[in-house]
């Protein structure tokens, strides 16, 4: 019933945010007429083709960072038409120091630390969703997602267009064609308006973002302050059907007990696979995938998993399910796709239509993958049982900027089920506040062996979810509010939940001071957050205060210091920890990127119920080498002392990645991961080995025409050392390749 109060309060206060959104001014923005021409340009990045003599100009007069709305540095013209098949973009980017523009050749989504431009495109003008297009001054791509709703920006979308750039004497051009196919927007025989953004990013000292729009700080949503393009009537997409038959072929060596029994040579599998994707009509997409290459090429950045109580997160990388991804967020994430390990048939339909997106996919997995959460920490298995899942969400727009939607996800097998379901909203007013919420409710079972092996509820059982925060988002002023309840006993075993078992209440306040045109620096903030969390059985587990002061400076530099007071219960008894921590980054040139975390304080040693004294920093370092190689590494280095003096452990993890870019169709790629434990035995509650290494390669060649039509062959292996292996010993080996192509029948 709590549950029920909170949200009819939310209920009550909405037509108060709608009415607010309602009355604000929305047709002051700069409408302009974009122009429909005949025929084709051949994209190489010379602005020379004549077609372009008839396209919409325009200029971005203005930098919104560092600068708030002030004149821009540099001069940059854009350009925009469309033939009936595709939209049309091209930019002069003036220059008045070509040798300093910072371009590299880069594989698609890595270039946002270049010199690029591109274009925003809020292609149904409901000013919550907009496609991104990005690209450097050698062609680059970049393309993303911007949800204005949930407030995120997400590059694992990738669309197919074309794009070519060159560096002249007065800076650089960039032409790009990008498919109607590849974008969603309403049918209509009228003129569409679509909200425009075009966008170049300058790094020098500082990296100045120059926009045709001015930017409103004290405004708490992007889309909403877009001039508007008008055109496209009539226009539907011409190559409105995809097929990317795939050929994936691997061999795997491996041992059932490394150091005693040699590797085993695996049989050479092949696997053929076909996806499909069908733009029904420009708002609806139906995405079909029969017997998959649902595996992930790249390896994911490496993780340190030592003394840490709750599951790891690893990004979604597998295009079927990146396809139309953002149509699934929600305040608690309950739909993680990586939950579907090995499934062979896939099918996916997603849509808008007037102030209604919908999306629902469904799969059939080969095998079950669990997480089990709790309020101290979360395990996981992987049933070896096939199962069925399906996923629905809905969402309604209200007002300019508000929504509310609900969400069903279910997932079943052999003595196996979860159901989950509920309804969210955000509520957005007064052009700084806003209100988010979303409760759900699960009901589940799980098999006898997981109930008896992992402490589980026997028989069916149920929970639920509530998360609640409200906003304010000024110029100079944020604060906000939460709280947060989970059930014991709720799971969200097609998301990714870890923890339940505990309601959170949160305060947070901070300032902001921006730096004028002849300062030094950029901008300051001051800021911090107080936070209490109960157990379903009133006990305290974590009281939280914490502030921090960050500064954002010349080369690209920003520099942070935080300072953490807290009370943490663990196995029956509550730790006081004091931390201080400092993060700071900064480019000193173009290709250079130094970053470094450190902290240093109080912290809990799980394994043996103890504070210890935990020192910590992690650094990154991203070195453009020369135009085609990149050099990236990873270091995470943990040690925690007893507060009695000796080590408990110190664990090192390294993560190398070495990159020959070929073209911006091709590279290969050299990673090495390692990991170092080092254990004190003597203050270790549990048998443990004092040494642990292990060591991972893989090398990596890639050719891509476009995202789908692809070629990967690749290498990789791992190594162990421990007490009983005394040396490196190879415990598996891949060989793999894949081939897959893009098919437009139309």
């Amino acid at each position: 019933m709590r549950y029920l109060r909170i949200i009819t309060i939310i209920l009550l206060l909405s037509p108060a945010a709608f009415a607010q959104d309602e009355n604000e001014p929305r047709d002051q923005r700069r409408v302009s007429d974009l122009p429909q021409v005949s025929g084709d340009i051949k994209v190489d990045g010379n602005l020379d083709d004549v077609l372009w003599q008839q396209a919409l100009h325009i200029a971005l007069d203005y930098e919104t960072r560092p600068g708030e709305n002030i004149s821009p540095p540099v001069k940059t013209d854009a350009y925009l038409m469309q033939n009936g098949s595709q939209l049309l973009v091209a930019f002069r980017a003036h220059d008045p120091e070509p040798d300093a523009i910072r371009a590299y050749l880069r594989d698609r989504d890595s270039a946002y630390n270049d010199d690029f431009v591109g274009i925003v495109l809020d292609t149904f003008n409901d000013e919550r969703r907009a496609f991104e297009f990005f690209a450097n001054p050698l062609g680059a791509q970049m393309d993303l997602i911007q949800d204005d709703v949930n407030g995120r920006e997400d590059d694992s979308w990738d669309a197919i267009w074309s794009s070519a750039g060159r560096i002249t004497d007065q800076g650089y051009t960039v032409e790009m064609a990008i498919p109607l196919s590849q974008l969603r927007f309403s049918r209509s025989e009228q003129d569409q308006l679509w909200g425009i953004d075009t966008i170049r990013f300058y790094p020098r000292t500082d990296r100045h973002r120059l926009s045709n729009n001015p930017l409103d700080r004290g405004v708490n949503c992007y889309l909403c302050q877009l001039e508007k393009i008008r055109g496209f009537s009539g226009i539907e997409p011409v190559r409105d059907l995809e097929i990317v038959p795939t050929l994936t072929g691997i061999r795997a060596d491996s041992t059932d007990d490394p150091g005693v029994t040699p590797l085993v040579s695996g049989d050479i599998e092949t696997e053929l696979g076909l996806t499909a994707r069908w733009g029904i009509t420009p708002d609806l997409t139906l995405n079909l995938a029969l017997n998959p290459d649902f595996s992930q090429v790249e390896a994911d950045v490496a993780q340190l998993d030592v003394n840490n109580q709750f599951a790891l997160f690893f990004p979604e990388k597998r295009p079927f399910f990146l396809e139309g991804a953002d149509f699934f967020n929600s305040p608690i994430r309950a739909v993680f796709t990586r939950t579907i390990a090995d499934p062979k048939v896939g099918l996916k339909l997603t849509g808008k239509h007037d102030k209604h997106t919908f999306g629902v996919f469904a799969a059939d997995d080969e095998i079950t993958n669990l997480l089990f959460p709790g309020a101290f920490g979360s395990d996981a298995t992987t049933l070896d049982q096939s199962s069925q899942s399906l996923v629905g969400r809905y969402r309604r727009d209200f007002g300019d900027s508000s929504t509310v939607g609900a969400m069903f996800t279910g997932r079943s097998g052999d003595g196996y089920h979860n159901y989950v379901g509920g309804v969210d909203g955000r509520f957005r007013f007064k052009g700084t506040e806003s209100i988010r919420f979303q409760y759900l409710r699960s009901d589940t079972q799980y098999p006898d062996s997981i109930v008896n092996d992992f402490d589980q509820p026997a028989g069916s059982f149920d929970g639920s979810a509530l998360q609640v925060q409200y906003n304010h988002d000024s110029r100079n002023w944020f604060w906000y509010l939460s709280h947060r309840d989970f059930d014991p006993d709720f799971r969200a075993d097609l998301g990714f939940v870890r923890r339940v078992n505990y309601d959170q209440q949160v305060a947070g306040l901070g300032r902001v001071w921006h730096g004028a045109e002849d300062d030094w620096w950029n901008r300051f903030r001051i800021s911090g957050d107080w936070d209490i969390t109960h157990d379903n059985l009133g006990r305290v587990i974590e009281r939280e205060l914490e502030g921090s002061v960050n500064l954002e400076g010349p080369m690209q530099s920003f520099i942070e210091l935080g300072r953490m007071e807290r009370q943490r219960l663990f196995n029956d008894v509550l730790f006081d920890e004091e931390r201080w921590s400092f993060y700071g980054e900064f480019q000193p040139r173009g290709g250079l990127f130094f970053g470094l975390s450190a902290s240093t304080g109080d912290s809990i040693d799980f394994a043996n119920t103890q504070l210890g004294e935990e020192t910590r920093w992690e650094s990154d370092v991203r070195w453009n080498i020369n135009k085609h190689l990149l050099m990236r590494w990873r270091n995470t280095t943990v040690k925690l002392d007893s507060l009695q003096g000796p080590n408990i452990f110190e664990a090192k993890l390294n993560d190398l990645r070495l990159t020959w870019q070929f073209n911006v169709r091709s590279f290969l790629r050299l990673v090495l991961q390692s990991q170092d434990v080092d254990r004190n035995q003597d203050q270790h509650v549990d048998t443990v080995d004092s040494k642990s290494r292990s060591l991972g390669s893989q090398l990596l060649y890639s050719y891509k025409v476009n995202p789908q039509t692809v070629l990967f062959v690749g290498y990789s292996d791992n190594q162990i050392e421990n007490d009983d292996i005394a040396r490196f010993t190879t415990t598996g080996r891949t060989l793999f390749i894949k081939l897959g192509y893009a098919w437009f029948p139309n």
